[in-house]
């Protein structure tokens, strides 16, 4: 299976690092105090603190697999490769909902690094892909649930 390429800012690189570095350490020795405190309390087989301790190290290994999965495939985005001619991963734009007429910034990250209350949106969102290559002063159009919605790009920032 060929893995695919995760998208990254060098923060957001940073910030799996650490969440990895977290989840093996502080968390995997947490989990196992958990295991031994409820080892102590004797049948297995009855003993729901050992079964949810144990369920919480699986969850645990399958979020590690998975960082260790996103930072061997990641691609750092460069700052010095990030223009502000047409938008891309990297950039933060200012858009003007028509419908609206309200101006909202718009970063475009990796799907990985997506925070919509920091209004930090997926270059794969529909908004994303319609914004990607794009020039100021340009109208997208995304399909949305509710029709097709109207952006005009009014500036493209790294």
């Amino acid at each position: 299976m060929e893995e695919k390429e995760v998208i990254l800012t060098q923060e957001g690189f940073e910030n799996l690092e650490k969440e990895l570095n977290y989840l093996r350490t502080e968390k995997r020795a947490e989990i196992a105090d958990r295991i031994k405190v409820a080892l102590g309390f004797g049948d297995l087989s009855e003993n729901s603190e050992y079964d949810e301790a144990k369920n919480a190290q699986a969850e645990n290994e399958v979020k590690i697999a998975e960082l260790e999965n996103k930072i061997r495939y990641a691609k750092i985005i460069d700052e010095k490769d990030i223009d502000t001619e047409t938008v891309q991963v990297g950039n933060i734009v200012r858009v003007l909902d028509m419908e609206f007429d309200e101006k909202i910034d718009y970063t475009i990250v990796g799907s990985t690094e997506v925070n919509l209350a920091e209004n930090k949106i997926s270059n794969e969102s529909p908004l994303g892909k319609a914004l990607l290559g794009a020039k100021k002063n340009r109208v997208v159009e995304v399909e949305a649930p509710a029709g097709v919605m109207k952006y005009k790009i009014l500036s493209i920032k790294k």
